[in-house]
């Protein structure tokens, strides 16, 4: 890997860099973080996330725009807290979520509430917080909104999330702008519930949305979704009665795990920011993964290597119930030492401990010829790691730590084992 700052830019935007061979994450190395708290651990670089959201920020600044964290990429506090402080607005899909973003100190009215499948209780909370828009995903939803505000005597900020139908190169568990999906109110319906608003004395139309979905690199769908929803805010905005004023664009902008081409800020802006400064709206932007993907690692250790039917394989401490991309999506993460050995290379999977053939990080991967003792960090997972880990085999989730330049503070104690059960009874 050589000396100094590791120029792949999947190194690069996280913030890594060898010193005499040990990998170290802004000034801190990350061997230290492993011994103190042990693995598997998520580690975080705070200042990683701060450039990320200004070179956004920052190219889309002829806009007037709010960009809204994804909270579901990681909702872990001390993420939120950094985010909050650059100014960022938050984009929740659930009660849960909506709670989170309060405790990390989000005004109410920097929130907005996206999701398809609101339960009554969530849109009461929505609707008792004052959210600044609440985005309904189906017809059925909104004419339930429009009960609960009218019974709360509540004024709602409504948003229509549109489903575009627009095709995007991505994996089909988050593709979520085309036809036939779950997401969104499809175009043709589009009128009837803003119809339904305008009628409603409690329900105001400011926002048109869509989400096309996750980890996008091409340009072209937003620039084909961006159109679609000026057509349809025109339009509105002619009938004479929704004042609209904001244009949410979703996110889904891509991170470069592998060798697949990421989102660039300015070349994302380029495609965008012609079709939308003229239109005189906000723009709100929903970025997730972009923000916090690579500045997240999981340490983990090595437990045992083994053969086994013409096969090697690296077991390590971290498994599926850790970071469930690699299993569920079939996700590429790369995989690289803690202390640089200078070891030979070996093909092998590298899996963990949980009783499953898919709890896999990595197979058929070639990386050095690491034993027993030795830590990895597997890179490229402040997105959807932790947020989506669960207890499956009743193991604990890790700890979570964020380095802030040579600093560095355990944001999220290990779960003991006893945590775990700490709700249950045995008994009436």
């Amino acid at each position: 890997m050589g000396q100094g700052v590791l120029t792949d830019t999947r190194f690069a935007d996280a913030g890594l860099a060898r010193q005499g061979g040990a990998l170290h994450l802004g000034g801190v190395p990350l061997s230290a973080i492993a011994a103190e708290v042990g693995t598997p651990v998520f580690v975080y670089n705070a200042e990683a996330i701060r450039e990320r959201y200004r070179s956004l920020d920052q190219a889309l600044q002829p806009l007037s725009r709010r960009i809204c964290y994804a909270v579901k990429a990681n909702s872990t506090l001390a993420v939120l807290g950094i985010l909050r402080e650059l100014g960022a607005g938050a984009d929740i899909v659930s009660g849960g979520e909506l709670a989170r973003a309060l405790a990390a100190g989000f005004a109410p009215e920097r929130i907005v509430f996206s999701g398809v499948g609101k339960s009554d209780a969530e849109l009461r909370q929505a609707v008792r917080t004052g959210l600044g828009h609440l985005n309904v995903e189906s017809v059925e939803e909104l004419h339930r909104l429009g009960r609960i505000a009218e019974g709360a005597g509540s004024d709602v900020a409504v948003g229509i999330r549109v489903n575009p139908d627009v095709t995007t190169d991505t994996h089909p568990y988050i593709s979520t702008g085309k036809s036939g999906i779950k997401f969104g109110v499809p175009v043709d319906q589009v009128g009837a519930a803003a119809a339904f608003i305008a009628r409603h004395p409690r329900l105001e139309l400011t926002t048109l949305a869509m989400h096309l979905g996750s980890q996008l690199s091409d340009v072209a769908p937003f620039r084909q979704g961006i159109e679609r929803l000026l057509e349809l805010a025109a339009r509105l905005r002619a009938e004479g009665r929704h004042p609209i004023g904001v244009l949410d664009i979703g996110g889904g902008l891509g991170i470069r795990y592998g060798n697949e081409p990421a989102m660039d800020p300015e070349r994302f802006a380029q495609a965008v920011v012609p079709l939308l400064a003229p239109s005189g709206y906000t723009v709100y932007l929903e970025p997730g993964r972009f923000l916090v993907g690579s500045a997240g690692v999981l340490l983990t250790e090595v437990l045992y290597r083994k053969h086994s039917g013409g096969k090697e394989f690296v077991v390590v401490d971290a498994g599926m119930n850790d970071l469930v991309r690699p299993s569920h999506y079939h996700a590429y993460h790369e995989i690289v030492e803690l202390e640089a050995g200078g070891r030979p290379p070996v093909r092998a999977d590298v899996v963990g401990p949980v009783c499953e053939t898919g709890d896999f990080l990595a197979l058929d991967r070639v990386l050095p010829d690491v034993v027993a003792g030795d830590r990895l960090a597997v890179l490229g997972a402040g997105a959807y790691g932790f947020v989506m880990a669960s207890n499956y085999n009743s193991r604990p989730r890790p700890a979570e730590v964020v380095v802030d330049g040579s600093d560095w503070w355990v944001a999220r104690q290990r779960e003991s084992v006893e945590d775990l059960y700490r709700s249950e009874r045995m008994s009436p």
